[in-house]
C-alpha cells in the first residue's frame, strides 16, 4: 500500500488476468499490481462486502457507544456511510456519517471473533485500521492495536451478520468495496461478476467422498458416515455455495449385526463408506446404494430425500466406491471397484443385478484407482475416479462396457485450505445453465474431510479441466451462475429440541436406543448403558464441528441424574476429552476428563482420567467445548461450565486433537449420558449452540 499523505489519500493496486493455457482447458488467475480504486479523506464511503454483496451498517441506526456493527442490503443510508480520518503512519479511523462515532474493536480485544462495535472518536489504536489489498479493488481493513482483520463473521449472507474480527487470511467475507457516493463504483480488468464470490471450502464440517446430483433447481450432496447413525447423509444448496442439511438415505444402520447398536460388540470405521446418489425420472424415485463391510451392497429409496427412505434390497456384491448412472434409456448401472473397476447392470427396477463385467485395469504408474462416479455426456461413458489422496482420473468410452481411455484431471494440486490435502474425489454436476463443477472434498484432520468447489471446462474432444487459481484449487470463486430466490437453513446455530424429532444435524454415534430419549421438551436421554467406558455407551448424540474454530455450548439439567451416572459434553474421535456431570454417592461435581483413547482395530486402550473438578448444586449447569480444527497437528480443544450461563470458568487442561486420517470421520461433539452402576437416571440437554468466532 502506497500512501499519498499529502494529498491523504492512497491507491489501491489490482489487476486481474485470466490465462487459458491452451491444450489443457485450464484456467490460471494471476494477480499483478495495478491502480483499480482511490479513496479521499473528504469523501464518504459504503463499504461492500465481497462475500455477501451487503454494507457495513450501524444497526438500527443506532447513535449509542457501543452499538453493534453489522452487515445489511445496501441502501446508501446515513447509518452505511463512512469518512476515512487519518491517524497518521497509514492508518484511519472510519467514522459514521450517522453518529459520528468510529469503529472500534471492542474492550481493545486481541482475540479472534472479538466484536466490532462503533465508540466515541478517542483516536485509540483499536479504532485504527490499515488497508491492504485484495483482488479485484478489493480491501481489507486491519486494526492497529491488534493486527486482525475486520471480517463478517461466519463468511454470513444475511442482513444483520455480525461484523467482527479475525486473523487475516484473505477470505472474501474480509474484503470489502469501498464505494464513493455520487460516482460509480470501481471496476477491475476481470470479467464482471454480478453474483459476487464464494470461498472453499464451501462447507468446514466433515463430509467426505462425497456424491452430487441436481434434481430441479435443487442441489443434493451425499456423503459417509461410517459408524454414525442414521448414516448417509444428504446435504441441499440451490447455488452450489450454500448448504442445509436435508436428510439421511440409511435412517438405521440395519446391516444384520448388533454391532451397530453397541450390543456384543462394536462397528467403530465400519458401516457406510463412499456410496452413491441419484435420482430416476420414470419414477420420481431417489436411490441410494452402498457397500458394506467389503461383502454386500443395500439400496435404499425414497420419494423425498428429507422424506422417508425404506431399504429395499440386498445385493449379495461389493459395489465398492459406487457410482450410479441413469441411463437416456433408464438403464441403470453402478461403477465401482479398486484399481480393477467393474460396471454393473442393475434390473429394471434398480434392485437386483443383472450382470456385471470388469471394464478397466488401473495401470502400475497410476496405482489405486476408486472412489467411482458415473455418467454420461453427449453421448459418452464416463467414470470419474480418484488416486487416494492426492490424484483424480477420467475414463471415457462410447459404451458402459468400455473400452475405456484414461486422462489425469490432477495430481498433487495445492490446496485451497492452508494445511489441507489436495482436492480430490467427490463429483460432477452441472448447472441449470449447462455449466460444470467439480465438488471435491480435502483432507483437513483433525477436522475431517471438507467439501471443496471449483468450476469444470470441457475440451472440444470431451474431455474435463480444472479452473485453477495461480495453479491450485482456488481458495476463491466466481459464484455459480445460478438465480435463485430460495433460502437454506443456517448450518450453526442453536436447537432446543422442542420439535418432535430431531434435525438432520444430528447424528448418534451407533444406533441408538430409542426407548431411552425423547424430544420435544429438551433432549432427554436416560441413561442405556452401564459401563465406564463412553466408546461403549449407547445414545450418545454427535453433531460435526464447524471450522476452522467453532464452540459448541449445552445447557444441561442434571437434577435426576441417578448415583454412578456421567453426563456431559464430549470432543469425540479415537483420542477424546470431556467435560461433564459426574454423580457418586449425594456427591454432584463438574470433572475434565481427558486421555480416551482407542487403539488401531478401534477398541478401547484408555477410558480417560479426570484432570479437574468442583463441587455444584442446583440442578443446572452449562458445558462448553471450545475447538481448532484448523488442517495440521497441535490443534487444541478446551472445555468450561458456568452456573449462571453466562460466566464460565475454565477446566482441566487443552485436548491436542489427533489430525492422523485412519478413523476416516473427524471430530464431532457429542452429548452423552451413561451410568456406571445401574440404569434409571436420566438428563435434559434444555438447548445446544454452535457458534464461530
Amino acid at each position: 500500500m502506497n500512501l499519498q499523505r499529502s494529498r491523504r489519500r492512497f491507491g489501491l493496486a489490482v489487476a486481474a488476468v485470466v490465462t487459458a493455457l491452451v491444450g489443457t482447458g485450464v484456467a490460471v488467475l494471476n494477480m499483478t499490481s495495478a491502480s483499480a480504486a482511490t479513496v479521499d479523506t473528504s469523501a464518504t464511503y459504503v463499504l461492500v462486502n465481497r462475500n455477501s454483496g451487503k454494507a457495513l451498517d450501524v444497526y438500527n441506526f443506532s447513535t449509542a457507544d457501543g452499538a453493534r456493527i453489522t452487515q445489511w442490503t445496501r441502501s446508501d443510508a446515513n447509518n452505511q456511510q463512512w469518512q476515512f480520518v487519518d491517524s497518521g503512519g497509514g492508518y484511519y479511523r472510519l467514522k459514521s456519517k450517522l453518529s459520528s462515532k468510529v469503529l472500534d474493536v471492542y474492550n481493545r480485544s486481541t482475540a479472534d471473533g472479538a466484536s466490532v462495535v462503533q465508540w466515541t472518536d478517542n483516536n485509540g489504536t483499536n479504532q485504527q485500521w490499515r488497508l491492504a489489498d485484495s483482488a479485484d479493488g478489493y480491501v481489507r481493513l486491519i486494526n492497529r492495536n491488534s493486527g486482525k482483520a475486520l471480517e463478517v463473521q461466519g463468511a454470513s449472507t444475511a442482513d444483520g451478520g455480525n461484523i467482527v474480527q479475525y486473523t487475516d487470511w484473505g477470505g472474501a467475507n474480509q474484503q470489502w468495496q469501498l464505494v464513493r457516493l455520487g460516482s460509480t463504483p470501481p471496476t477491475s480488468s476481470s470479467p464482471p461478476n454480478n453474483n459476487g464470490t464464494y470461498n472453499n471450502p464451501v462447507v468446514w464440517q466433515d463430509f467426505a467422498d462425497g456424491d452430487i446430483i441436481r434434481v430441479g433447481d435443487a442441489y443434493y450432496y451425499s456423503a459417509s458416515t461410517m459408524h454414525y447413525s442414521p448414516g448417509a447423509p444428504i446435504l441441499r444448496s440451490y447455488d452450489l455455495v450454500n448448504w442445509e442439511y436435508a436428510g439421511h438415505s440409511v435412517p438405521r444402520l440395519d446391516f444384520g449385526s448388533s454391532n451397530y447398536d453397541l450390543s456384543g460388540g462394536r462397528a467403530y470405521v465400519k458401516g457406510i463408506w463412499a456410496s452413491t446418489l441419484n435420482y430416476r425420472k420414470s419414477n420420481s424415485t431417489y436411490y441410494w446404494i452402498g457397500c458394506v463391510e467389503f461383502n454386500r451392497t443395500y439400496v435404499y429409496t425414497a420419494s423425498a430425500v428429507d422424506g422417508t427412505w425404506t431399504k429395499r434390497s440386498q445385493i449379495n456384491n461389493c459395489y465398492y466406491d459406487a457410482g450410479l448412472l441413469v441411463d437416456d434409456n433408464d438403464t441403470m448401472y453402478v461403477a465401482y471397484g479398486n484399481s480393477t473397476l467393474s460396471v454393473a447392470q442393475l434390473s429394471a427396477d434398480g434392485l437386483s443385478q443383472v450382470r456385471t463385467q470388469q471394464v478397466f485395469t488401473t495401470p502400475s504408474s497410476v496405482g489405486t484407482l476408486e472412489g467411482s462416479r458415473f455418467y454420461k455426456r453427449n453421448g459418452s461413458y464416463y467414470i470419474f475416479v480418484t488416486r487416494p489422496a492426492n490424484g483424480q482420473y477420467i475414463l471415457k468410452s462410447s459404451s458402459p462396457w468400455g473400452p475405456y481411455e484414461m486422462r489425469q484431471v490432477l495430481l498433487n494440486m495445492p490446496s485451497p485450505i492452508s494445511g489441507g490435502g489436495t482436492p480430490h474425489q467427490g463429483g460432477l454436476v452441472q448447472t441449470q445453465n449447462g455449466d460444470w463443477y467439480y465438488m471435491s472434498f480435502v483432507d483437513a484432520y483433525p477436522g475431517g474431510r471438507v467439501p471443496a468447489l471449483a468450476p469444470i471446462t470441457w475440451s472440444a474432444d470431451g474431455w474435463p479441466t480444472v479452473q485453477t487459481v495461480n495453479g491450485g484449487w482456488g481458495a476463491t470463486y466466481p459464484k455459480p451462475n445460478i438465480s435463485t430466490t430460495k433460502t437454506v437453513k443456517p448450518m450453526i446455530g442453536a436447537d432446543t429440541f422442542t420439535d418432535s424429532a430431531l434435525g438432520p444435524q444430528w447424528e448418534w454415534n451407533h444406533n441408538p436406543d430409542t426407548t431411552k430419549f425423547t424430544v420435544g421438551s429438551g433432549l432427554r436421554l436416560q441413561t442405556a448403558t452401564v459401563t465406564n467406558d463412553l466408546y461403549a455407551a449407547r445414545n450418545t448424540l454427535t453433531h460435526r464441528i464447524q471450522g476452522p474454530t467453532s464452540t459448541a455450548t449445552i445447557e444441561l439439567d442434571y437434577s435426576t441424574m441417578a448415583d454412578g451416572d456421567r453426563a456431559g459434553l464430549a470432543m469425540l474421535r479415537d483420542s477424546s476429552a470431556w467435560v461433564g456431570v459426574k454423580r457418586d454417592g449425594s456427591t454432584t461435581r463438574v470433572v475434565m476428563v481427558n486421555g480416551l483413547t482407542m487403539n488401531s482395530s478401534w477398541g478401547t486402550s484408555s477410558t480417560g482420567t479426570e484432570v479437574a473438578g468442583a463441587n455444584i448444586s442446583g440442578g443446572r449447569i452449562w458445558l462448553r467445548a471450545t475447538a481448532d480444527i484448523r488442517p495440521g497437528s497441535g490443534r487444541q480443544a478446551r472445555f468450561s461450565y458456568s452456573t449462571d450461563g453466562t460466566n464460565f470458568t475454565s477446566l482441566g487442561n487443552a485436548l491436542t486433537l489427533n489430525n492422523a486420517w485412519q478413523f476416516f470421520m473427524g471430530y464431532r461433539y457429542a452429548m452423552f449420558n451413561h451410568a456406571t452402576k445401574s440404569l434409571g437416571g436420566a438428563v435434559t440437554v434444555r438447548r445446544f449452540e454452535m457458534t464461530t468466532p
